[in-house]
């Protein structure tokens, strides 16, 4: 079956990046034993990506090959992009409960990442698409910047699994209706 996942790591006052976009509190942790392969594994699993635009170009400025090999991506904007050499994208402007379908479909029974910052993650959750938040939580207080998600109602989240990784926690939560 194939799930709907957001995968990403916040600080823990909450923030997934600071202000001017960076990750640099992020990368003590890059090389703790266990969370590469924890990584690893949970891109194994991944058919297909969504991703919004400013999650698009922060990887496009990155200045590196595609990171996410062959896998279909859709980018979520209203803006022209710039195609990143190598990747195999699509670029939409519709709403995720119409292309929902696509990505599953193109995962062909893996699963569907959701990739990146506050304002596609909440979208997917308040459509009630996303079965699964795997969060992992830094122990930094970044102060400002993008928080995890924008919810604008009480939605309860089952805790499905821990691990702990030095002082870093990896945290999956099931949607309560799928508490699988």
């Amino acid at each position: 079956m194939t799930l709907t996942q957001y995968f990403v790591a916040m600080s823990i006052d909450g923030y997934i990046a600071e202000p001017d976009e960076q990750l640099d509190w992020l990368s003590p942790f890059s090389g703790l034993e266990g969370k590469r392969r924890r990584y690893e594994r949970f891109f194994d699993e991944v058919g297909a990506i969504a991703m919004g635009a400013r999650s698009y170009e922060f990887v496009c400025r990155q200045d590196t090959p595609w990171l996410y090999a062959d896998r279909p991506t859709w980018v979520f904007t209203h803006r022209a992009l710039r195609r990143h050499p190598g990747a195999d994208l699509r670029f939409t402007d519709e709403a995720v409960t119409d292309v929902h379908p696509r990505l599953v479909e193109a995962a062909k029974g893996k699963n569907v990442w959701v990739l990146g910052g506050p304002t596609l993650a909440t979208q997917f959750v308040e459509a009630d698409l996303v079965d699964e938040l795997h969060i992992g939580v830094a122990p930094v207080l970044v102060g400002s910047g993008t928080r995890l998600l924008h919810a604008k109602a009480y939605t309860p989240w089952v805790l499905a699994e821990t691990h702990q990784y030095g002082s870093f926690l990896a945290l999956r939560y099931v949607a309560p209706r799928r508490d699988t």
